[in-house]
């Protein structure tokens, strides 16, 4: 019985995604319409960019690790007004509490009752901004609202528009006086990602482009949010990953947890961000079915932050992107497959 039902909930779904007009050509042109857009005013990212789009579409969560003044926040707004979406910017501090992010009830003297004032998280896209400086129980506040997409305060539990989409940003260089973010909540970010310096091409771009105004202020959007819940509905009913393609994903995540490496591999869950993003991915190459290149290609940002260095390998200069290279070799890849960009 659950079966049947789980196959019409898919049809139903099927459906919904034909109706809305999005086929495989319509995705990758709307996909590449919006990264266009986002790059008038991020110049030289392609990739992040890219990857961040896809987050959007696979419905996750992106941790910036990266020095401050890069375009993190930028990233945010242009992706926000492409498809014509809420933004919101909290900046973390060890004295912000819970109901800073969330919302809180205040008492309305003329009706005399509580009224539930909702935070900066009721938004389509949400920048928290050096998130390692929230305490933990403030931290803790993000997690019900990134995993399952709603709120839970005074007994009630409030849904969080679509699409909905947190960039949180954290400093690896100033350490003092912060929280870092435990396992368990950095396994609720999609992808680890890193803006980095731009090249001196870029640069000059960005500062003639906002010498005189910010370029951000005439960004207009170029897709409205239905569509984009169109498009998140696309990638995961219509793009088949094949069997053999998802016991590879499978076989990637379990060669992380026997990696000498490595002294935690990647739970299950990274099992799904790789599947949900290869997806999003091969659909914005125009297509509807997965190769492994697909995987490949999302492996280093998903996995990134959710493995635990093993402290001897540490002290040898070992990293992260090193042991990934390792299990990419050594699991064999089911198929060869059109070759896509590598963001590992």
């Amino acid at each position: 019985m659950q079966t049947m039902n789980g196959r019409s909930t898919r049809r139903r779904s099927a459906r919904a995604a034909a109706a809305s007009g999005i086929d495989a050509t319509e995705f990758k042109r709307v996909f590449d319409q919006i990264r266009a857009n986002v790059e008038t005013v991020v110049r030289g990212k392609t990739d992040v960019v890219t990857l961040s789009l896809v987050a959007v579409l696979s419905e996750g969560h992106v941790l910036f690790e990266d020095v401050p003044g890069t375009g993190k926040s930028m990233l945010a707004r242009a992706l926000a007004q492409s498809i014509d979406a809420e933004t919101a910017r909290v900046q973390c501090t060890p004295d912000m509490l819970p109901g800073d992010i969330t919302g809180s009830s205040i008492f309305d003297q003329k009706e005399q009752s509580f009224v539930f004032m909702p935070g900066p998280v009721f938004t389509n896209v949400l920048l928290a901004d050096e998130i390692n400086r929230a305490t933990p129980k403030t931290q803790s506040a993000l997690l019900e609202a990134m995993a399952e997409r709603r709120v839970s305060a005074d007994g009630v539990t409030r849904d969080l528009p679509r699409p909905f989409l947190v960039l949180a940003t954290q400093n690896p260089v100033e350490q003092a006086g912060t929280f870092p973010l435990p396992e368990a909540q950095l396994d609720r970010f999609l992808f680890k990602l890193s803006m980095g310096y731009m090249s001196a091409e870029a640069e000059v771009e960005v500062m003639l482009a906002n010498s005189v105004a910010l370029a951000i202020e005439d960004l207009g959007p170029v897709v409205d949010t239905a569509t984009v819940t169109d498009m998140i509905r696309y990638g995961a009913t219509k793009v088949v990953a094949p069997p053999e393609v998802c016991e590879y994903i499978v076989a990637l995540v379990g060669a992380t947890r026997k990696e000498p490496a490595f002294a935690l591999g990647a739970s299950p869950r990274a099992s799904i961000a790789l599947l949900k993003s290869a997806r999003v991915l091969a659909a914005s190459d125009g297509r509807v079915d997965v190769y492994p290149d697909d995987v490949r290609a999302v492996l280093g940002p998903v996995l990134a932050h959710r493995v635990l260095m093993n402290p001897d390998f540490v002290l040898r200069g070992e990293t992260v992107a090193a042991g990934l290279e390792r299990i990419t070799t050594a699991v064999k890849a089911p198929m060869k497959s059109k070759h896509t960009a590598d963001f590992s």
